[in-house]
């Protein structure tokens, strides 16, 4: 397993924890084309090189401005894990970004310039493509969001498990032409595992057209979007809610018959953990303990990002409370 180093520091109003590894009782050949990347306040970042951990100071990085990112590489299309790696080292180069159009300016160049160097594998004439789900996290101003594929942003208040990205997957390219009506969407996406994506960084989209395969990133917004989905799009600013734990991470996670029953039990497993990274460990360790029921094996790599309540009395998170490697 892969964690964030212990001296990362998030001052006093976040707390979070990384974690990252093959999979659930994953076979010892199981290749993790997962990764992440976060970027603490001080410009310390922490990540994947050839599946071992990675430590990188970010020259010039604005104090209190911090980054989160969970990737998952498409093993299906071959060279996963590179593509993932090769964003992660786009970012790490990519200046902290203030607004929203200028994180979706750089991030559309980036997968451009990413695409044009992949290009196409020679054998099977398909190109890689990862998953990107991230947060800019602003010194005193709302995050700022950048989603493309099937990894997800939850928010977790009280009881309540909700999704805050919508998956890049068919379901969705129907329910955008009018196919799909609400209750079949949720069903398809949210009550069973499919392992489809139509839209992934690097990789383009199938939602302009679906008979092919196009070049660029397609935006989901208000402008495409059914009406029950227009509070999600794609890239927006957004609140924390300083009384939420948030979840990224990519889809081994609820890759199994029953994905809903299985996110009913997380409130739970999370509220009786002090810190971030007990709530990781306490995720990985159930995956492994008391998974859910026809687990598929995947991938699973978690950011969990809980904001602190501050007051005049906080102090800057303990050391401790951050993960460290594991053997």
């Amino acid at each position: 397993m892969t964690t964030a180093a212990p001296s990362l520091d998030f001052g006093p109003y976040l707390d979070v924890s990384v974690q990252s590894r093959a999979g659930a009782d994953a076979p010892q050949h199981l290749e993790n084309q997962d990764n992440y990347l976060v970027i603490d306040s001080a410009g310390s970042a922490v990540f994947l090189y050839e599946q071992a951990a990675q430590r990188q100071q970010v020259a010039g990085w604005p104090g209190g401005h911090m980054r989160v990112a969970v990737l998952d590489g498409m093993g299906g299309h071959g060279r996963g894990r590179e593509a993932a790696e090769a964003v992660v080292g786009g970012l790490l180069d990519m200046p902290a970004c203030h607004t929203l159009g200028e994180l979706s300016a750089r991030l559309d160049l980036l997968h451009a310039q990413l695409q044009e160097e992949f290009g196409c594998d020679p054998v099977t004439g398909k190109r890689p493509g990862t998953t990107l789900t991230m947060l800019e996290l602003r010194s005193g101003k709302p995050a700022l969001l950048y989603h493309v594929g099937d990894s997800r942003l939850y928010e977790i208040i009280d009881t309540q498990v909700t999704p805050m990205t919508i998956d890049h997957v068919p379901a969705t390219a129907f329910a955008m032409g009018g196919l799909l009506g609400e209750h079949e969407w949720w069903q398809q996406v949210h009550g069973e595992h499919r392992c489809q994506i139509s839209q992934a960084f690097i990789l383009g989209n199938a939602f302009a057209n679906p008979a092919e395969l196009a070049d660029g990133l397609y935006e989901l917004s208000p402008r495409n979007l059914p009406s029950y989905l227009y509070h999600l799009p794609d890239r927006r600013a957004l609140e924390l809610d300083p009384h939420a734990v948030y979840l990224l991470a990519s889809d081994g996670f609820w890759a199994c018959a029953d994905p809903g029953a299985w996110l009913a039990r997380w409130p739970a497993l999370f509220k009786a953990q002090p810190d971030a990274r007990a709530m990781t460990d306490a995720l990985f360790a159930e995956m492994s303990s008391n998974p859910p029921p026809e687990l598929h094996i995947d991938n699973l790599t978690a950011i969990v990002l809980r904001p602190l309540v501050h007051d005049d009395t906080a102090a800057p998170i303990a050391s401790e409370q951050l993960c460290g490697e594991d053997p």
